[in-house]
């Protein structure tokens, strides 16, 4: 699988680009599919300024020493995006690579696209965004020091450091599933989880925005550990309380309403698993 890195927009345009899955992330999706090899093409202005005779026979003949390429029918290549995919199929053949144009999928929405995923997790709708990536959305982070601002208040959290490329949900208060990632590859058990992601318009308006985990039942030492965070559902907005009891009460509440939703979604996973008959 070819991929280019950073985002064009990023530098055609200076448009910061967030992705929905970094390039280690990608991987890990597409090994079960058999692909066992990722390459990213650095993206640069030189890049950008070639025509689309010049990628075809400079990058993907010459450098990706390309025999057979497969592309959607949205596919655009060259200087200004002028080739098309039909174009990649004219030029490729006489260097001998054969191209597959592939129809891009649809629902009765429209286009998958990850515009539409983007839109999901923007307006927290992380079921919607579930549904058209066909898999839980996912991110992880290295667990920092913190405050200890949760700890005080009796609701501990784990401080993620997350990479800013990373494309996140819009900021509240989620159900979520947490896994520690293991340094031999090899995942620990899923344990349910709350979430706040932003700020702490409460007890720190001031402090900038934060991924911070707080683990259902279960007091680990996670610092410095890689954390996997797959948030669930949206339970509320972000909101400055009157006093640090309303905080701790709504926390509660968040708890409450977190263990049961990660109960209904567990046992919806468990009866999907079932033969039927």
């Amino acid at each position: 699988v070819v991929s280019f890195w950073p985002h064009p927009r990023e530098v055609l345009h200076g448009e910061p680009r967030l992705r929905l899955d970094l390039p280690g992330e990608k991987l890990e999706l597409l090994e079960p599919l058999g692909i066992r090899q990722l390459v990213m093409v650095p993206f640069t202005r030189e890049l950008a300024l070639l025509s689309p005779e010049a990628f075809v026979l400079e990058v993907l003949h010459r450098q990706l020493q390309a025999v057979r390429v497969a592309v959607g029918d949205n596919f655009r290549f060259g200087v200004g995006r002028s080739g098309s995919a039909q174009d990649l199929v004219a030029l490729a053949a006489p260097l001998g690579i054969a191209v597959s144009v592939l129809p891009m999928l649809r629902d009765a929405s429209g286009k998958l696209s990850s515009s539409r995923i983007r839109a999901a997790l923007a307006a927290g709708e992380l079921a919607e965004a579930a549904r058209l990536l066909q898999r839980p959305y996912r991110f992880s982070g290295l667990v920092v020091p913190g405050r200890g601002l949760g700890r005080g208040l009796g609701w501990p959290t784990a401080n993620l450091r997350v990479d800013g490329r990373k494309f996140l949900p819009r900021e509240g208060v989620y159900a979520a599933w947490a896994q520690l990632q293991g340094a031999d590859g090899q995942d620990g058990e899923r344990l349910a989880a709350v979430m706040n992601l932003g700020p702490q318009p409460t007890v720190d308006p001031t402090a900038s925005s934060a991924v911070e985990v707080h683990l259902l039942g279960r007091q680990l030492e996670l610092e410095g550990a890689e954390l996997l965070v797959e948030p669930v559902a949206l339970l509320r907005r972000q909101h400055k309380f009157e006093s640090l009891e309303a905080l701790c009460a709504q926390i509660s509440a968040d708890a409450g309403e977190a263990e049961r939703l990660l109960a209904s979604s567990c046992r919806r996973t468990i009866s999907a698993a079932q033969p039927a008959g």
